[in-house]
């Protein structure tokens, strides 16, 4: 077993556990046990590592912590905010946008945000079995209007390099796709996955890849995740950042653009900072549009334009990423 595979299991599984590794006041764990019955906690040693002992406060804590408020019902929170179920032509593909398609690979993460909006998805509907994607790669192949697959999941790379390279080298027959797109959090929770095996692995692309990862705040780039950035782009991998606006947790200019400068010394562009997603169960993770616009015409007035990522909301049938004003 490689080393990322042995961290990934050792990781924290449970509430109890995550209040002996990070010292929390014991008086707060009933509240997370009972949520963690609603989705379980998960987090990476190396990524609990980054945090502050016992402050339930800490930004990094927050993104995995539970917390009571994941029981509560609250208006417009649904368990399929954006309509996924309605645009997936086959088991596990999603066509929503125009000349791009997405494949969800694995339900499986190396971490539990605790704001993830596919939280709720039906990942026992798609067989693993096997060459599972099989169906979606025909699919993909009688639509010559998608020049790009995205792999999503859970997180692709969980899978194995060897599963990884079957995939990737069945998408790479089909003659009209122009790029591949990973979108993943484990360079920033398990950056040890950024291994020899998969370097090699990227070597052997014919198509060009490029790799979104997902940190909300400048702490979680630590050193080990700056090197695992700079030898992906040393691959030629083109690196980009999508983070999520949460209260509590980036909410602020001082927080985004320092997060925006530090992806930028690791390689890595700003991309997108989203608007949360209305998935049943985070709505304390929400701002208000105000509060964001100001968040974000702060930061505009204190970055260059290349390093301002995009504020936008995801929304059921529309054509792409909607940005909102500011």
């Amino acid at each position: 077993m490689g080393d990322w595979r042995r961290s990934l299991a050792a990781a924290i599984r449970t509430p109890e556990e995550l209040w002996r590794v990070l010292d929390l006041p014991w008086a707060d764990l009933p509240a997370a046990q009972a949520s963690a019955k609603l989705f379980p906690v998960l987090v990476p040693r190396g990524f609990a590592a980054l945090m502050r002992p016992g402050d339930l406060s800490d930004p990094l804590l927050r993104q995995v912590v539970p917390l009571i408020q994941e029981g509560e019902e609250s208006p417009g929170f649904t368990p399929d905010p954006l309509a996924e179920g309605d645009c997936s032509p086959v088991p596990g593909l999603l066509h929503k946008y125009a000349g791009r398609a997405l494949l969800v690979t694995t339900g499986a993460c190396a971490v539990h945000c605790r704001y993830c909006f596919r939280r709720h998805f039906p990942y026992e509907a798609v067989s693993r079995s096997g060459r599972w994607w099989t169906e979606a790669v025909g699919h993909l192949e009688n639509s010559p209007g998608i020049e790009e697959v995205l792999l999503s999941g859970g997180d692709p790379l969980t899978l194995p390099d060897g599963v990884l390279e079957s995939l990737c080298a069945d998408l790479e027959s089909i003659p009209h796709l122009r790029r591949l797109r990973i979108h993943s959090r484990l360079p920033i929770v398990l950056p040890e996955r950024i291994d020899g095996g998969f370097l090699a692995f990227l070597s052997r692309r014919r198509l060009p890849m490029v790799l979104v990862v997902h940190a909300n705040h400048p702490r979680e780039l630590s050193p080990e995740v700056v090197t695992a950035c700079c030898r992906l782009k040393a691959a030629g991998v083109t690196l980009l950042n999508q983070s999520v606006l949460l209260r509590g947790i980036n909410d602020s200019a001082d927080v985004l653009v320092e997060l925006s400068k530090a992806l930028f010394e690791a390689g890595v562009l700003p991309y997108y900072l989203h608007a949360l997603d209305r998935v049943q169960g985070v709505h304390h993770f929400q701002r208000s549009s105000s509060e964001s616009a100001a968040m974000m015409a702060a930061m505009a007035a204190r970055l260059p334009g290349y390093l301002v990522p995009k504020w936008v909301r995801e929304e059921p049938g529309a054509p792409g990423k909607t940005v909102l004003p500011w």
